[in-house]
């Protein structure tokens, strides 16, 4: 398979719907009101791109790489992460729609989430340590065996998390998201 580079290139209302799109390195590139939605790119390496207004929903990454991919107004429902390579992956969102994603079992230390929707996103056994999660919705959120170390959560709402299950060691939390941490304990807090 030969492998085809685009550096510094800007794609804009290009339609990949249901397309399969293999051996590719895009670098410093920008995507801008793109369609990827069922779309198989799988064995590509994203490198340092930007992602803006695009639809990535139900997207098949298996073993590509994402190194500094940044996603701003995106919907990027039901996509599989934990199929992407493990080796340089970092992703960034603002104001987009992750919800049903997974990031099961990924490395994203410092991993900035803002203004964005985490609704039934599985971050089990997921390193989050030192990650921002800034106006997100995370109704029905997976954590189980994740590191949340240092993790600013001040303004996520609607979480669901065992202190039990997950490390929180330094993790930041608002009193208005106390019911997110004791919900178990079937408590009522006033």
């Amino acid at each position: 398979m030969e492998s085809v580079i685009h550096e510094d290139k800007t794609f804009e209302n290009v339609n990949y719907t249901e397309k399969v799109i293999k051996g590719r390195e895009f670098q410093t590139c920008k995507f801008s009101k793109c369609d990827f939605s069922n779309s198989d790119f799988s064995y590509n390496k994203f490198l340092d791109c930007r992602f803006e207004s695009c639809n990535l929903s139900m997207m098949k990454l298996k073993a590509v790489t994402l190194n500094n991919a940044v996603f701003t107004h995106c919907k990027i429902m039901g996509v599989n992460f934990m199929d992407c390579m493990d080796f340089l992956f970092s992703v960034q969102f603002e104001s987009c729609i992750l919800d049903y994603a997974s990031f099961m079992g990924k490395k994203m230390v410092k991993t900035r989430f803002v203004k964005t929707s985490l609704k039934e996103v599985n971050f089990s056994q997921t390193n989050l340590s030192g990650s921002l999660f800034q106006e997100t919705d995370m109704s029905g959120a997976i954590f189980s065996q994740t590191d949340l170390t240092a993790a600013n959560l001040t303004n996520a709402f609607n979480y669901a998390l065992d202190p039990e299950l997950n490390i929180i060691k330094k993790a930041v939390f608002s009193a208005h998201g106390l019911p997110g941490l004791l919900g178990k304990y079937n408590i009522k807090i006033i």
